[in-house]
């Protein structure tokens, strides 16, 4: 059998395929695992600048396997397997220290909207459909859509998408604010390598430390907000890579980041 989940590196740029295409990508535990593993990886790899996960053929993630699910009753300690393995692969996306970008190639249905949302970025082909359909299908949502949806569209947007369950375009998702960017389907990786190249230039430790306040600012005190923001521009400002961009601004080029 084929690894369902294929990565590549290109450069400072590593990139994640969901590789099901028979299923349109959908989620299953292996699935999970090797991501589970490749993301750990990833995270202690100081060579990687920046991630992108998209999908393997025509699809980005059709969400959870129905058919498998169909086929047989899982055992309650699987469930739990399966579920814990899920949310601990969507929180690792959302706290790994590099950028994470989605390019979300085709079609994005349940879990596949979670994966993509759990990302820094998203760019969107235009063909997509998207949907969350757990209300209808007598399931839930999974991998911090209560907060990662409402952070993106407000709270009125977000519950008529996981109340109502219905479709909607890559064109609707961009024009809610769910997308960063929308694209053909055809040049999904492109704009999404594009993308990350632009974030491979920049200060690796910045990049982390902004990602950390950003998650964090929404669950504190203002105040905190603002010690968390003062602790990081102290070691930001400590930092190697801080003298290296005095250096570039001082004589006009472009700096070298190390992450040091």
């Amino acid at each position: 059998m084929e690894a369902p989940v294929l990565t590549e590196t290109e450069g400072p740029i590593r990139v994640f395929r969901l590789n099901r295409p028979d299923r349109l990508n959908a989620v299953s535990l292996p699935l999970y695992e090797a991501l589970e593993v490749g993301l750990t990886d990833t995270a202690e790899d100081r060579d990687v600048r920046v991630v992108i996960i998209t999908g393997t053929g025509r699809g980005f993630c059709a969400g959870a396997d129905l058919k498998a699910h169909g086929e047989r009753a899982q055992a309650p300690d699987e469930r739990r397997e399966y579920i814990e393995t899920g949310q601990r692969v969507y929180r690792m996306i959302q706290t790994l220290p590099q950028p994470v970008v989605a390019a979300v190639n085709g079609h994005a249905i349940g879990a596949g909207i979670e994966l993509a949302l759990s990302c820094d970025f998203v760019v969107m082909a235009e063909e997509a459909k998207l949907r969350l359909p757990e209300a209808v299908l007598g399931t839930f949502i999974g991998g911090g859509t209560a907060y990662t949806l409402r952070r993106r569209v407000g709270y009125a947007k977000a519950a008529e998408l996981i109340l109502l369950g219905e479709f909607f375009s890559g064109r609707d998702a961009f024009d809610m604010g769910l997308a960063n960017e929308l694209s053909p389907a055809d040049r999904v990786l492109e704009r999404a390598f594009d993308l990350a190249g632009r974030l491979a230039k920049n200060a690796p430790i910045s990049m982390r430390l902004s990602k950390r306040v950003l998650d964090l600012a929404e669950r504190v005190s203002p105040e905190q907000a603002m010690d968390a923001e003062a602790e990081a521009l102290d070691e930001c400002m400590a930092s190697r890579d801080w003298r290296e961009g005095l250096r570039a601004f001082s004589e006009g080029r472009d700096p070298v980041y190390r992450g040091e």
